[in-house]
Parts: C-alpha cells; sequence; structure tokens
C-alpha cells in the first residue's frame, strides 16, 4: 500500500500525507494553495464556477476533461494533473488565447463565473479542432451566467482559435511529457491515506476492492461523486471511511461482445453515450441532456445505476433495453459473480439489490435488432443541465403481422425506482402499433403508478407526462413529418 497522495498542480508536483478523504478540490485550492481563481458558487455541480481541467492517462493517452471543483475529492485525483485559470497565462504574464477571445469579445461582464467558462472553453480547445457554435453551446451548458449573456461568450469560443492556432497550444505541446510523468505517478499499489475525518482507500485492481469492501462494508463508494458530492457539500455527511474505483483501468473499459455491449461500472458519461449513440440517436439525445459536460466526464454508468436515484436518466432507458447487471464480491474460492436483471436491482426507494460485499462490476446491454422499434424521452423544467421529471423509455417488438409482440415501457420519477409499466405493457400485447393501442396503454398507467407531488411535478402531471410521452414516441415512429421536439439533437436532424 502507498500512504502519500501524488499529483501534479500545473507541472508542479504535489505530494501529500495526510487528507480528509472529502476535502474538495475547490476546498484545497482556495484555503490550502490560495488559488482564489476558481470560484464558488452553488457548490453541487450545477453553475459551473468552480471548473477546472483535469488530465488523467487514458489507455496511455493524457485525456484532458473540465470537472466542477465543489464536489470533486482531492484523493481522487491522485496520478492527475489538474489545471485552473492560473496556470493558463504565458510566462510572460500573457493571455491564454482563450482569455484573450473573452476580453476581446466582452465575454467575462461580472467576472465572476469567468474563470469557470474559460476553463471549459480551454478543455474545449485541447481537446477537439475547429468546434461549431452547436459544440461550443453544448461545452458550455454547465456553466451558469448571472449576467445572462451567453453570446459574447460563444463568441469568444468561436474566436479563440482565430488568435492563436490550436496546434501551437503550448499545452498540447507539453502533452507527451506530461504523460511520461502521470505514467510514473500512476502504479498498482492501493492508496491509503488517513486524515481526521477518516480514511480513503483507492485500490488499482478489482480483486484489491474486492478485499476493501469484503473488510470495510460500510464504506461509501465512491465513483464520480457527482451525487455523493452533494452528501458532503449539502447535507453535511462524514464520510469515513471511503473507498474510490477510479484508480482500477478495468472498470473503465467498453467492449463490443457482438449482440451486446459491455460496460465496466466506471466508464464516464462521456464515453457510454458515444457507445449508446451507435445503438440509437435517440440514446444519443438523452446522455446529451446528462447534465453539463463536468458532470459527464466525472459521472459513470456504474455509479449512476447504484446511487438508485428515482430520478436518474439512465436505468429507464437501460431496463427497456433489458440491461444485465453484473455485481462481484469476495469470496473464499476468489471474484465471485453474479448476474441479474437490471430492472430486478432496484428494491425500493434507495434499496438494491446487492449482498454484503457485493459492488457493481459491469453492464451488459444487449443491442437493437431489426423489427425493434426505440424510444427515450426526458422531461426536465430546463432543457439543459437539469434532472428529470419524468424520464420514459420503451422498447416494442413487432411481428410480420405488424402487431406488438412484445412491449418493455420503463419510467423514471413515476415511482420510489425506476419501474416497468407492466399493465401499460400488456394492453400493448397483440394489439396493431397505432392510436388505438397507445389509448389502451396511456389508460392502463394509474394501475402500474401513483406518483409524488414535489418540487419538480406534481403526481397529475407526471401522469399526463408519461403518457403524452407515449403518443410521442408513436407519432416518432409512424409519422416522420410531424415535429415533435422543438430543441434538441432529434430537433436539429428533424428540420435539418
Amino acid at each position: 500500500m502507498r500512504e502519500s497522495l501524488r499529483f501534479l498542480l500545473g507541472d508542479r508536483l504535489v505530494e501529500i500525507d495526510r487528507c480528509d478523504p472529502t476535502l474538495t478540490v475547490l476546498d484545497w485550492l482556495r484555503l490550502d494553495q490560495r488559488m482564489t481563481g476558481t470560484k464558488e458558487g452553488c457548490a453541487e455541480g450545477d453553475c459551473g464556477a468552480c471548473t477546472v481541467v483535469v488530465g488523467r492517462l487514458d489507455r496511455g493517452r493524457l485525456r484532458y476533461e473540465a470537472i466542477n471543483a465543489c464536489i470533486r475529492f482531492l484523493p481522487t485525483l491522485d496520478g492527475c494533473q489538474i489545471l485552473t485559470v492560473e496556470h493558463l497565462k504565458g510566462a510572460d504574464g500573457s493571455l491564454h488565447p482563450v482569455q484573450q477571445a473573452m476580453v476581446e469579445c466582452h465575454g467575462s461582464q461580472c467576472g465572476f463565473c469567468t474563470p469557470g467558462f474559460v476553463m471549459s472553453l480551454f478543455a474545449l480547445r485541447l481537446n477537439e479542432a475547429t468546434p461549431d457554435t452547436g459544440r461550443i453551446e453544448d461545452a458550455l451548458a454547465g456553466n451558469l451566467c448571472r449576467c445572462t449573456g451567453y453570446e459574447p461568450i460563444i463568441a469568444a469560443g468561436r474566436r479563440m482559435d482565430e488568435i492563436a492556432p490550436r496546434e501551437a497550444d503550448r499545452f498540447l505541446g507539453e502533452r507527451e511529457a506530461v504523460a511520461v510523468r502521470l505514467a510514473e505517478l500512476n502504479d498498482p499499489e492501493t492508496l491509503v491515506l488517513r486524515g481526521e475525518a477518516g480514511s480513503f482507500y483507492a485500490p488499482a485492481t478489482i480483486e484489491a476492492l474486492a478485499d476493501l469492501v469484503s473488510a470495510h462494508p460500510q464504506a461509501t463508494l465512491v465513483a464520480g461523486a457527482t451525487d455523493v458530492g452533494l452528501w458532503v457539500t449539502k447535507a453535511m455527511k462524514r464520510l469515513d471511511p471511503v473507498i474510490y474505483l477510479g484508480r482500477i483501468g478495468a472498470l473503465r473499459t467498453i467492449s463490443d461482445e457482438g449482440d451486446h455491449l459491455r460496460f465496466g461500472a466506471m466508464a464516464s458519461h462521456i464515453d457510454v453515450r458515444t457507445a449508446l449513440a451507435a445503438l440509437s440517436p435517440q440514446l444519443d439525445e438523452l446522455m446529451r441532456r446528462f447534465g453539463g459536460e463536468q458532470v459527464r466526464n466525472a459521472g459513470t454508468i456504474g455509479g449512476n445505476i447504484a446511487n438508485g436515484s428515482p430520478i436518474g436518466d439512465l436505468p429507464p432507458a437501460l431496463i427497456a433495453l433489458d440491461a444485465t447487471l453484473v455485481l462481484a464480491r469476495r469470496s473464499e474460492a476468489g471474484i465471485e459473480r453474479r448476474s441479474i436483471p437490471l430492472e430486478s436491482f432496484f428494491i425500493e426507494y434507495r434499496k438494491q439489490d446487492r449482498h454484503p460485499g457485493e459492488f457493481v462490476e459491469a453492464v451488459l446491454v444487449p443491442k437493437l435488432s431489426d423489427g425493434v422499434l426505440f424510444h427515450a424521452s426526458k422531461v426536465s423544467k430546463r432543457f439543459d443541465e437539469d434532472i428529470s421529471a419524468v424520464c420514459g423509455a420503451f422498447r416494442l417488438t413487432l411481428g410480420s403481422d405488424g402487431r406488438i409482440h412484445e412491449a418493455r415501457l420503463a419510467y423514471g420519477g413515476m415511482a420510489g425506482i425506476p419501474k416497468r409499466a407492466a399493465a401499460a405493457e400488456a394492453a400493448l400485447i397483440g394489439r396493431p402499433w397505432d392510436d388505438a393501442a397507445v389509448a389502451a396503454a396511456v389508460a392502463a398507467l394509474p394501475q402500474d403508478f401513483t406518483p409524488l407531488d414535489d418540487m419538480r411535478a406534481s403526481a397529475q402531471y407526471r401522469l399526463k407526462i408519461a403518457g403524452n410521452l407515449l403518443r410521442r414516441f408513436l407519432i416518432e415512429t409512424t409519422q416522420a413529418e410531424t415535429q415533435t421536439r422543438v430543441a434538441g439533437l432529434l430537433a436539429e436532424a428533424a428540420h435539418g
């Protein structure tokens, strides 16, 4: 075991022997390092004022990601590089092209959120050449501007490569050298850190993870911390011990297994989106609205499932696709695994079918075959970066006679767990896929769900929307000329 946290802050090596398990990157930067360019706005990963860029090794190559420093625990960045707005200026004090573009396009406005916008654009510049306006807007969706003046900021995103060519950016020139330094920091040892508030463990192998979960059954398992971080910053919970899964490369893999895709539990939403988009453009649209880019960089498919939230966006889609969950734990014979249908993992609110010592290892997602119709919809108060009021995902198999042979209708936000609408499914079987079939299914939905009234939606609204999403499914699969979406990738494709 290694008892020292190691990472690069810019080009400076930092080694820390004692650290609280839930010390946030934001607090460490501002309070310990006095690097106050990174701001605290919401402390829950919504506003993006705290955005920093993290460089991490991905199959030997350096990968840059914008993340929310306010909910990311510092020990999770072992073996990574942290870049803040302070690192962007040149040796002579000159502004980086992203900063210069913000100046020239008058994008700073009051200035409070500006460092976060700069770092989001900086990450975009490092990762992509000549992004179009739509891509710039997508990269900035996780940053909120209180001055409500997004146009100058978007203009700065278009302007940055005109000020200086991307290929001449010094950070890209240093990429290989940084990757070599990070490779030296990444080792197969389990990281163990202790602080006044508790202990932090970060194994590098599945075997070591299984041992730790067995030895510490009360531990909080952390993936991207996009929700767990709020337990600390908002609920003020003390988490001890913490076991972090992010150093296990085997859990980040995504593979094509022929008739299905296999996702390691630590596959990020960014990578999951790319893989799922190959199955259906509906999944691409759903994942594009999954938080902001900072959340998609940090959040994981396994974390989204294991969290057990009834309003998580992925579980309804995966349940509709008939996904399988692979759970693992330590046994006397070695690593013991069991596979269960994803829908059976969710028992009741915040209660899942996970045995003592078990953790989510992988998710198996079947591919869509010929004769199958699939649809996913999300309804939220805000189009970008918002949690669903209702999320619906549907899969129908039609026979050669045009009648429905199989129906899987899954919803989030309608119950204490993501759940299938069994009565509505039964109402569809044997019918042609038409208005009468949808009307029968909609009439059966009150048998399946008794939704709650809360801040996101009333029970009446949720039932109404659940039915309307089925109607949208019918229209989009039978009346291609009818427009059903006012924004998003599918709307752009329809109008294009």
